[in-house]
């Protein structure tokens, strides 16, 4: 595996002709959809749509954007990985926000961590037999 530098940030790791990257994402941007642009070789970028609901470590693939494979006329993909920034130096207002939101969700809205306690849960119960 190899790193790309553009300008002194490792932007890319390629491995064979593919590419991959990680794009850091807003937590509304994530939970409503939308739209980013994402760099790509050469100093170009593409758009990529982030279906709502977007969990971070999801990636998205570009097909064709990666590097060109010797001897060969085709090139490798561009692997994009999500990843899902938690929002820091909130206001009074924002944290207000924030807190209201935790209020009105429940494990429908967040079926990883829900599964995940619960299985907690249940070993602990295990372990208790």
């Amino acid at each position: 595996m190899a790193n790309i530098f553009l300008t002194s940030l490792p932007i890319f790791t390629r491995e064979c002709g593919d590419i991959y990257c990680h794009v850091p994402l807003t937590m509304s941007l994530a939970a409503l959809g939308g739209q980013v642009e994402v760099p790509t070789l050469g100093g170009g970028r593409a758009r990529i749509n982030i279906p709502a609901g977007t969990q971070g470590g999801k990636q998205f693939r570009l097909r064709g954007k990666g590097m060109s494979i010797l001897r060969r006329s085709d090139r490798g993909d561009l692997y994009v990985e999500a990843g899902v920034e938690t929002p820091v130096n909130l206001s009074k207002e924002q944290k207000k926000l924030m807190e209201k939101f935790s209020e009105l969700t429940n494990e429908k809205n967040s079926p990883a961590s829900s599964g995940f306690f619960a299985k907690v849960k249940g070993l602990w119960e295990d372990l208790k037999d």
